[in-house]
């Protein structure tokens, strides 16, 4: 897909207004595509463990 110069100047003016969550997008990304494509059992077995203690952290914050 070809951009046009106005289309890249107003997807680099969001990234530099909405940098937080263009890195948010961009690391959640790369980590659903490691999960899909790259990860072991065992790797997907040590990525529970961390979700599980995440989602704890999370509930406990919100209580």
């Amino acid at each position: 897909m070809v951009l046009t110069e106005a289309q890249k100047r107003a997807n680099k003016k969001w990234h530099d207004k909405n940098r937080e969550r263009a890195n948010y997008i961009a690391m959640r990304s790369s980590a659903r595509s490691f999960i899909r494509n790259k990860s072991t059992t065992e790797d997907l077995e040590e990525l529970e463990k961390i979700i599980n203690s995440r989602r704890s952290e999370l509930n406990a914050n919100t209580l």
